[in-house]
């Protein structure tokens, strides 16, 4: 039995994606924010410092803790770097997560 090989028109692509990550859903402005803030610590540090700080998930914990409480009694901007308390936590956050997942080890 033959197979039927679909005629697909030149002029009409296709990608077969829909199972796949939506990266668009992640918000723009929060995404910039996050940016800013990990380009302020590689400065200060250096580029992927926060794969070998020891003791990682204790202190970003703390740090993840100290953002989130300052934002909540109501100070925006973290007074050390002048960037939102919230795109600070939102660094610690993906810091934790890589660390809890095994992904720290792992540069790219």
């Amino acid at each position: 039995m033959e197979q039927q090989i679909e005629q697909q028109s030149p002029l009409e692509g296709r990608k077969y994606d829909s199972d796949k990550p939506e990266y668009g859903l992640i918000p723009p402005f929060a995404l910039e924010e996050l940016a800013q803030v990990l380009t302020i610590g590689a400065k200060k540090y250096a580029r992927e410092n926060w794969r070998h700080v020891p003791e990682s998930e204790r202190r970003y914990f703390d740090a993840l803790q100290r953002h989130l409480w300052a934002w909540k009694r109501g100070e925006r901007f973290d007074p050390e770097t002048g960037r939102h308390h919230l795109g600070h936590a939102a660094a610690c956050l993906f810091f934790l997560y890589e660390h809890d997942t095994g992904h720290a080890a792992t540069a790219f």
